[in-house]
C-alpha cells in the first residue's frame, strides 16, 4: 500500500493506493515546514481519524509540498511523518516537482503552479530546473491568490477600491486596519489568509477592477517566471492550481502576449501525479 500526497500551503490532498490499485481519497489542512513543526503535522493528521486509521499501515509514503525546498525543511515535514507512520519508507520533495511529474507526457516542458502561492521550473524527465528562485508572497508569489489578496487589502487601506467593491468588502468583512494587520503581521499562515479572499475578487470578477488585476498579474507571471527560460518559446508551458484554471482567460491572454505555448490547465494535480507513480515509478 503507497500513500501520495500533494500539499499546497492551504490543503493537502492525499491518495491511498492499495495492492489491487483501488484509490481511496482524502483532504486535510496544507502542511508547510516554514510554518509547521513537526509535532504539528503529526497532530493535525491523527485527528483525522478515518484516514489516519485507513493509511497506518502504508509502505511506502511520497509527499510534494509547499516549502520543501531543501534538505533542512524536508526533514522537518520526514520526522513528522515518521511519528505517523515508523514503519513506512517516507520521500518528501519540492510541490514544484510535483507539478512537473504531474503534467509530464513524456517530452521536455515548463511547468508552473498558480495557487495559493507561484514558481515554475522546466522539466525533461530526468532533470528539473529552475531559472529563477521562488521567494514567497512578502516579496514575490506573483499571479498567486496571496498575491491578489495583498493587492486588494492595500487597495482597501488606501482606498483605492471602486465604491462598488469596498461597500461589498466591509458588508462581507467589516475588516479594521488593526484586523487586517494582526493577520497579516501577527498572525501565522498570512499568506493563506491573504489567498482567501480570492472568492472575493472571483465574486466581482466581472468588474474592470478585478479584470485588469488579474490580467496584469497574469502578465507579470508569465514575464519574470516562465520568459526567463531560453525553451519558453519552443516547449510547452503547463499550469496546475486553482488560479490558473479559475483565470484561464487572462492566463491564456497573458501567454498569447509573449509568444508562450500554453499547454494543460489542471486545477487537481493529484490525480495525475498517481498515475505518474503508477506508470513511472515502481512503487
Amino acid at each position: 500500500m503507497i500513500l501520495i500526497a500533494e500539499s499546497g500551503s492551504t490543503k493537502t490532498d492525499w491518495v491511498l493506493v492499495n495492492d489491487q490499485n483501488e484509490i481511496t481519497m482524502f483532504k486535510s489542512m496544507g502542511f508547510n515546514p516554514f510554518f509547521h513543526s513537526s509535532e504539528f503535522i503529526a497532530e493535525k493528521i491523527k485527528e483525522n481519524v478515518e484516514f489516519y486509521h485507513a493509511s497506518k499501515n502504508v509502505e511506502r509514503l511520497y509527499f510534494y509540498g509547499a516549502g520543501c525546498s531543501s534538505n533542512e525543511m524536508n526533514q522537518i515535514v520526514k520526522s513528522g511523518l515518521s511519528l505517523v507512520y515508523p514503519n513506512s519508507l517516507i520521500t518528501v520533495d519540492h510541490d514544484l516537482l510535483a507539478c512537473a511529474l504531474s503534467t509530464y507526457k513524456g517530452e521536455p516542458a515548463i511547468s508552473c503552479i498558480l495557487g495559493t502561492g507561484s514558481n515554475s521550473c522546466y522539466y525533461d524527465g530526468q532533470t528539473l530546473r529552475e531559472e529563477v528562485p521562488a521567494i514567497a508572497y512578502v516579496l514575490g508569489d506573483e499571479g498567486s491568490g496571496s498575491y491578489y489578496g495583498k493587492k486588494l487589502l492595500r487597495d482597501y487601506l488606501y482606498n483605492q477600491l471602486p465604491s462598488s467593491i469596498k461597500e461589498d468588502f466591509e458588508y462581507q468583512f467589516g475588516s479594521s486596519k488593526s484586523e487586517i494587520f494582526e493577520n497579516v503581521y501577527m498572525k501565522p499562515h498570512a499568506n493563506v489568509y491573504l489567498a482567501s479572499f480570492m472568492k472575493f475578487l472571483n465574486r466581482h470578477y466581472h468588474h474592470k477592477y478585478v479584470i485588469d488585476m488579474i490580467q496584469n498579474g497574469m502578465n507579470e507571471f508569465i514575464k519574470i517566471h516562465v520568459c526567463c527560460y531560453p525553451e519558453h518559446k519552443s516547449v510547452k508551458t503547463h499550469f496546475i492550481g486553482s488560479i490558473s484554471k479559475i483565470f484561464e482567460r487572462e492566463l491564456k491572454s497573458a501567454a498569447e502576449n509573449n509568444g508562450v505555448i500554453l499547454g494543460d490547465i489542471i486545477q487537481k494535480p493529484v490525480d495525475n501525479l498517481v498515475n505518474y507513480h503508477l506508470n513511472y515509478i515502481k512503487v
